[in-house]
């Protein structure tokens, strides 16, 4: 987890990230998790906790920024369940089926 940031996150995290519409932080967040996901199913283990790491960094730049109380708790509980899938015992009982379709709506918001 001592990974520095890439300068793609460097520029990100200098502003660019903070003008982007939730839904648009939330699809660039599932980008990344469905990286790992697919790393993971390709049982390529260091790949896939690099790309979840990069999800964690994008997170934790968004709630950062969070100001409303009910989406900080959500993103919260979502970065909790995300850990516990990729590093936990997924006592939340995750899949790769329910964090696919948990970040393609947003894309689909993104988009519109």
């Amino acid at each position: 987890m001592g990974e520095t940031m890439s300068p793609q996150y460097n520029e990100l995290a200098s502003g660019r990230w903070f003008k982007m519409s939730l839904a648009e932080q939330m699809a660039n967040i599932g980008s990344e998790v469905s990286r790992a996901l697919n790393w993971q199913k390709k049982e390529r283990k260091e790949l896939s906790i690099k790309a979840f790491n990069r999800a964690l960094e994008l997170l934790d730049m968004t709630v950062s920024s969070v100001k409303k109380y009910s989406t900080l708790k959500e993103l919260l509980r979502v970065r909790e369940a995300l850990i516990d899938f990729f590093y936990g015992v997924n006592e939340f009982a995750s899949s790769e089926i329910l964090w696919r379709k948990y970040f393609d709506h947003f894309v689909y918001l993104a988009r519109k």
